[in-house]
């Protein structure tokens, strides 16, 4: 029987390539971004639903971008609208290091402890028929490039998140991975990953999920 997976997540799980300007609106295609490689290891056993949108954070509306970037929204949308699944992945809490929302590392564990409690939830385990979860740490930040001036002060805090989401998945039994030891962001925009690296943590991510 097929099992479904849903990745949710931000830009990084959107696909979205390093950028040489603000507001770029691109997409890495299917044979680069990291659930589709993903998916494509796991082979034909799996099928995919992609939930990842630029800009969303664990639990922040943005002042410009919207309300719609608060990840307990966003997560209970995803939920609702498709499934029944039998893994979901996580990887957020990037954007809540930008400087406009100034999130501290304790703040980001606390919005994705949300995420745990939304999705562990006896409503949406019933709705599901139970599902698995893996929480994944997001990549290094750097303070160069493109974004550098929306992401200052973000690279240590950056440099502290994984020690503390790997807690995080401990607490509540979940499986972790962090995707830093595996890739960095390019130095383009600081933010987001080259096509070589989507594919680097596409394989890491299915050789974790295979281990489960």
């Amino acid at each position: 029987m097929t099992k479904t997976l849903l990745t949710f997540g931000d830009s990084n799980t959107y696909g979205t390539p390093p950028a040489q300007v603000h507001s770029e609106y691109r997409r890495w295609g299917p044979e680069t971004r990291w659930p589709t490689v993903m998916q494509a290891a796991l082979g034909a056993d799996w099928a995919l639903v992609e939930e990842g949108l630029p800009g969303r954070t664990t639990n922040r509306a943005d002042p410009v971008m919207g309300a719609h970037m608060d990840g307990q929204l966003g997560l209970r949308i995803a939920l609702e609208s498709h499934g029944p699944i039998d893994l979901l992945t996580i990887m957020l809490g990037t954007n809540d290091l930008q400087a406009h929302h100034g999130a501290t590392v304790n703040q980001v564990v606390g919005g994705l402890a949300g995420l745990l409690a939304i999705a562990r939830s006896e409503p949406y385990q019933l709705r599901h028929k139970g599902f698995d979860i893996l929480l994944i740490a997001p990549p290094l930040v750097l303070e160069e490039g493109t974004y550098r001036d929306t992401l200052l002060g973000a690279h240590e805090k950056s440099r502290n998140l994984p020690f503390a989401i790997a807690q995080l998945a401990d607490h509540w039994g979940i499986a972790f991975l962090d995707a830093g030891a595996h890739v960095k962001p390019s130095p383009i925009d600081g933010l987001h990953l080259a096509a070589e690296d989507h594919v680097t943590l596409g394989q890491a991510i299915a050789a974790k999920i295979e281990a489960m």
